[in-house]
């Protein structure tokens, strides 16, 4: 069965100034794939990921999005974890829950409810008197409450412990729209892999590999993690 691009990128480049973020950028991701996006820090993974979010739309070569390019509709379509807190410090859980409730109508209040209490975050705890987990935990969960086509978590995992990542993939292989494509960045690859069905490496805003993972290990008998380090020379 032929598989539906959700993703298409032509010729992408985004320059800022002098300095070239990405470079001539070719690829297609399909529908109902967890995709990682690998690479140090500083490779492009966050001006592609902003890209696709349409919170950057000066750039050269063409991007679409289920066939649309980055704008209103594209945003309705995707749900986008940033590499930074976006709530408010002054919102407790309860309000964020409320407003994406009134500002996304594929939100399920429900299930966002469902997990704060699993998760047992306060609902009237004010945003910035929760630890770093919890406000991690809580944006993950808000973000993963839409019915989208399309998930970006920008470095989900950065800066957390070991045991918080196994949480952090676990919510995110549990709540998300099966249907859908997730995109993860990451410079952790030992232990995104085990989750990933394609990945992209993008080196100095060059794509330097990308395909099935499957695939990709079979024929170089390597795993995921060892080729990163290869290509990547960590």
């Amino acid at each position: 069965m032929e598989q539906e691009i959700i993703v298409h990128v032509e010729n992408l480049t985004k320059r800022y100034g002098d300095t070239i973020a990405l470079n001539q950028i070719n690829l297609d991701l399909y529908k109902g794939k967890i995709v990682g996006l690998l690479g140090p820090n500083g490779c492009g993974k966050t001006t592609f990921i902003k890209i696709l979010a349409n919170l950057l739309n000066e750039y050269e070569g063409k991007i679409t999005v289920n066939g649309c390019m980055p704008g209103a509709q594209t945003k309705a379509m995707i749900s986008y974890l940033p590499d930074r807190n976006f709530i408010p410090e002054t919102w407790t859980a309860k309000m964020a829950i409320d407003f994406f409730k009134d500002f996304y109508s594929d939100f399920n209040e429900t299930k966002a409810i469902k997990l704060i209490t699993k998760l047992q975050i306060n609902p009237l705890m004010k945003f910035r008197a929760m630890s770093k987990g919890t406000k991690e935990k809580l944006q993950l969960i808000l973000v993963l409450s839409r019915n989208a086509h399309l998930y970006l978590f920008d470095e989900p995992i950065a800066g957390v412990d070991p045991a918080a990542r196994d949480l952090i993939f676990e919510l995110i292989l549990e709540n998300y729209n099966k249907e859908a494509t997730v995109i993860i960045s990451t410079h952790l690859i030992y232990d995104v892999e085990k989750i990933l069905d394609y990945v992209v490496f993008l080196k100095n805003g060059i794509v330097t590999r990308y395909g099935d993972v499957d695939t990709i290990r079979e024929k170089t008998q390597k795993s995921i993690e060892l080729l990163f380090k290869e290509d990547f020379k960590c």
